[in-house]
């Protein structure tokens, strides 16, 4: 049994894949605390597998993307390995990259985190937390103002890794508008990034 937030079909919204029809599987729970997570995803329902194969089989889209939350806390290699042969999809998985993946996953994407708060909800500790995925196909940051060069030495990154950085979302729309501007000027003074943007955010869509 697995405990999952949502299954949704929608258009992805973010890096490399924008605009794609996938099948969404979020887990819940997550191994972070980071202070502008955007995702209420600690509530859920457990579903065996062959549920979720069911849910995902309702949808044509060609991929599948897992996210959270932390999904790594709630995948193995049986699950993808199932996944793969019940449903002939492709799988992306959207993870913080602190823990080892199974193998079997089509695309990667890293989304590593700095300033996640402790225990005891200080927020203030800038230190990037440990990666520990060894490939990304791509690696999306979330730009609140921090230091950026530490993401190009990840150990997952290589020549091949796309590299994106992406404006922090608030729900304080004229902070949210600063915010937009300011990854912008980040990319165009440093051109080794690409703009994501949460497409789903401007359409209205899930």
């Amino acid at each position: 049994m697995r405990k999952i937030n949502e299954i949704f079909y929608s258009l992805q919204g973010e890096g490399h894949h924008t605009g794609y029809p996938s099948v969404f599987i979020r887990f819940a729970g997550c191994n972070l605390k980071c202070p502008f997570c955007d995702t209420r995803h600690e509530d859920g329902m457990f579903m065996d597998d062959d549920a979720i194969v069911r849910a995902v089989n309702l949808y044509t889209a060609e991929w599948i993307v897992i996210t959270g939350g932390e999904p790594s806390l709630a995948i193995d290699a049986d699950f993808i390995h199932l996944l793969k042969r019940a449903t002939g999809k492709k799988i992306a998985i959207e993870t913080n990259g602190t823990r080892p993946l199974p193998p079997g996953i089509d695309w990667i994407t890293v989304s590593p985190k700095k300033g996640i708060c402790s225990k005891d909800g200080d927020c203030s500790d800038n230190t990037l937390a440990e990666v520990l995925v060894t490939r990304a196909d791509e690696i999306k940051v979330i730009d609140v103002g921090q230091d950026l060069e530490d993401y190009f030495s990840l150990p997952c990154r290589d020549e091949k890794t796309l590299m994106y950085l992406q404006p922090c979302y608030v729900e304080d729309k004229e902070q949210c508008e600063a915010n937009r501007l300011r990854t912008v000027r980040r990319v165009l003074a440093d051109p080794r990034w690409t703009l994501s943007v949460q497409l789903h955010r401007f359409l209205g869509i899930p």
